[in-house]
């Protein structure tokens, strides 16, 4: 058995049923779960309508690259929501959703046995610790806090850790705390990581999610972009459909940056298996080429949270 697993610890969502199952709640209050966060509006119709019209592409072994339309698409959508420039041929993969996707990029970029570092916020999304245990690495975990405005600050880590830093997992818009990146923190992580090589992965799944229309939140290719660092050096970005267009189950996501990372994931994930089914692919490109949904869902939430409020 590999030992590694001894390091891991039990899933969070898990161990919450455990700890609540015994508990009633007061009937007349409205709870407010704390369990996996999941979509709260309907799939939209002309994604169901895209499945059920691909039924034959279940007859069909998928290429791990995806169809070059599928990557179009999401070049397309990157061009649109990020002002990036992307090469759907070199810097374009699609995963099956963004939680396999984080876990396989570790395995990809952290080097065996070189007593590698991976960073990442601290609340966290589970996965990144469990990525760096089982690639052999050691987690280290910056606190997220009122007085760093629930941002990752690199420039607290030592220059002995930064030195041994693989891999910084950065999460913007933050899950849960919510802070966003700004473009000078995009530029200290850069700086930071030309100084040392490290690879950054900007897990961007909330990025569709907030309150005024055309004030989104800075994304990690737009920044690069903005700053200059066209080619995407060291730099990969990590999307999902599930928040964006109402679709957890259909496990679609893509991961896009840094030609040369891209490059080695493509060959780690072609041994790993993780191929997405071409009427998943299907659905998602009519999933990406659509944003009319997608300002419909947060309108939705702003009435929510508007209603919410005391």
């Amino acid at each position: 058995m590999n030992p590694l697993l001894d390091l891991t610890r039990p899933y969070p969502f898990a161990r919450l049923r455990e700890l609540t199952a015994d508990i009633v709640p007061n009937p007349d209050l409205t709870p407010i779960s704390l369990g996996i966060g999941e979509p709260r509006h309907a799939t939209p119709s002309f994604i169901l309508k895209a499945i059920t019209e691909s039924f034959g592409e279940l007859a069909k072994y998928p290429a791990t690259t995806g169809s070059l339309e599928l990557r179009r698409a999401i070049g397309a959508w990157i061009q649109k929501r990020y002002n990036a420039n992307i090469d759907a041929q070199t810097q374009v993969l699609p995963v099956l959703g963004s939680r396999e996707a984080l876990f396989s990029l570790a395995q990809t970029v952290v080097a065996p046995g070189a007593g590698s570092f991976v960073v990442m916020p601290n609340p966290f999304y589970q996965i990144y610790e469990g990525a760096a245990l089982l690639a052999g690495a050691t987690p280290v975990y910056l606190p997220l806090t009122k007085e760093n405005r629930f941002a990752m600050d690199l420039g607290t880590l030592s220059p002995e850790v930064l030195s041994k830093t693989a891999l910084v997992y950065l999460c913007s818009p933050s899950n849960p705390c919510g802070s966003t990146m700004t473009l000078a923190d995009w530029q200290r992580a850069f700086d930071l990581s030309d100084e040392y090589g490290f690879v950054i992965a900007a897990d961007e799944c909330y990025s569709e999610i907030y309150f005024e229309e055309g004030r989104a939140p800075v994304g990690a290719l737009e920044a690069a972009t903005a700053l200059g660092r066209t080619d995407f050096k060291r730099l990969v970005i990590l999307q999902s459909l599930s928040k964006r267009s109402n679709v957890p189950g259909l496990r679609s996501g893509f991961v896009a940056g840094d030609a040369d990372i891209m490059k080695r994931f493509q060959l780690y994930r072609t041994y790993h298996g993780s191929a997405m089914s071409g009427m998943v692919q299907n659905a998602s490109i009519a999933a990406w080429k659509d944003e009319v949904h997608v300002v419909e869902n947060r309108r939705l939430y702003r009435e929510k949270f508007a209603a919410a409020q005391p």
